[in-house]
């Protein structure tokens, strides 16, 4: 039987005593070194109430379970698509890490903190539609190294006395890439109770706010951004610029790797056999993490057994 075993305690509260199962428990997998496509084995000794397992892959890591950020490469990706004219420089891509933030109910005091922000311009960095659609990628990570939470903007401006463009955004998204190739989105199109998944792992877009600074145009808010000015000449009047939004935005952020339920209180371990498939090959630590709970205490108990996949 190969075993690589650690073990240690947690202990919360005094009140209660801990439930009859075991915290002494024990892994054995049938091999160790599989060939891709084969499937894991493994059993158990002791009683365990609980028992995870952790794969050891990407996004199922043991030792970074409780990890919520990261430093990467954070990129903010989005498509842009121009019509309706050709007035120049009627969008800017704008990024801040000292806007104070929306005030809810309060657009007065919103539009103030829009104003008097510090906004970094980033377009320069980007590729924009002159009437074709096309995609941009920007690299954030001089934000990202500053440490602090960014909001990025879309800026709209329109000129008075001539045809004013109408702009779509798509594919709005900002992923933080590690070194080890792993990618977190960590801002889309989702609107912020809409949630998006990260390796098994749920979490929530900040979704775009909008508001309008000139004129009556506004972004609209879809599954794209959407702004259209004036349609003709005759009806632009006046000049518009209008704001879309989203943030705070941590561009170290990660999700948590989350292992996968092997026994719960009301199982029965005798008996009890977990199997695996591996998708890639590889060395892998694989975890698993089990012992005695009760209402008020929890111990628990973690033994590892490295795996080859080849």
């Amino acid at each position: 039987m190969l075993l690589a075993t650690t073990a240690f305690a947690v202990l919360t509260g005094c009140k209660k005593t801990l439930s009859k199962g075991d915290t002494d428990f024990q892994v054995a997998a049938q091999k160790t070194t599989l060939a891709i496509g084969d499937t894991a084995m493994f059993s158990f000794t002791g009683n365990p109430d609980v028992v995870t397992f952790y794969s050891g892959e990407i996004g199922k890591r043991y030792e970074y379970r409780n990890r919520t950020s990261a430093d990467g490469t954070p990129v903010l990706s989005f498509g842009t698509k121009r019509e309706n004219g050709s007035q120049a420089n009627s969008l800017a891509i704008l990024v801040s890490n000292n806007f104070p933030g929306v005030a809810v109910n309060d657009t007065a005091t919103t539009l103030n903190n829009i104003a008097s922000a510090t906004w970094n311009d980033i377009t320069a960095r980007t590729t924009l539609s002159t009437g074709a659609f096309v995609t941009s990628s920007v690299d954030l990570s001089d934000f990202a190294a500053l440490g602090k939470p960014v909001f990025v903007a879309f800026k709209y401006v329109a000129s008075a006395g001539s045809l004013q463009n109408k702009w779509t955004i798509s594919g709005f998204g900002i992923n933080n890439t590690l070194p080890d190739a792993s990618s977190y989105t960590i801002a889309n199109m989702n609107s912020n109770n809409v949630a998006y998944t990260n390796y098994g792992v749920s979490t929530y877009s900040p979704g775009f706010v909008t508001y309008k600074i000139q004129n009556s145009y506004s972004w609209a808010i879809g599954t794209n951004l959407v702004i259209t000015g004036a349609t003709s000449t005759a009806a632009a009047t006046a000049p518009a610029e209008a704001w879309a939004i989203i943030g705070p935005i941590n561009l170290k952020k990660v999700t948590p790797d989350i292992g996968m339920v092997v026994k719960t209180v009301s199982q029965n371990m005798a008996g009890l056999m977990f199997n695996y498939r591996y998708s890639s090959v590889g060395s892998y630590n694989a975890i698993f993490t089990g012992g005695r709970v009760s209402s008020d205490e929890s111990e628990y108990t973690v033994d590892s057994i490295k795996i080859v996949i080849q």
